[in-house]
């Protein structure tokens, strides 16, 4: 279990870096005069702010805590089909950001995989009531 918690914490910081580095990406577009468009700005606040809070549901389920155990799992099997689906819409974003949208599907995949893992799953018994 200790090995699946250090890979979701490694895919959860790739997936951080690259939405800081989209961010980064569309603040020099936008300073070189390029029009880098509110849907691209919006979704990379949004992959930011999806993995930092994926990373604080991973910290308390880390703690033990069922709610952000399933919280944690649930938001890792939703987050990549909206990512596709979003890169899936013509003319929504640019090339760049298509791409971004597809890693980041492909990370939250990875961690989700883990998270369905038997040994991981074993230790977050559904509590009684």
């Amino acid at each position: 279990m200790r090995r699946a918690f250090r890979a979701v914490t490694l895919l959860l910081a790739i997936g951080f870096v690259l939405g800081v580095a989209t961010v980064a990406v569309a603040f020099v577009m936008t300073v070189n005069g390029d029009d880098v468009g509110f849907a691209v700005w919006m979704r990379c606040l949004v992959v930011l702010a999806i993995t930092t809070t994926l990373f604080y549901f991973l910290w308390r389920a880390h703690a033990g805590w069922y709610w952000a155990f399933r919280r944690l799992q649930l938001f890792s099997r939703i987050f990549p089909i909206v990512a596709l689906v979003l890169a899936a819409i013509p003319g929504l974003y640019p090339f760049w950001v298509v791409t971004e949208q597809i890693l980041f599907a492909i990370l939250l995949i990875g961690v989700s995989d883990y998270l369905q893992s038997d040994a991981v799953r074993a230790a977050y018994p559904k509590p009684g009531r």
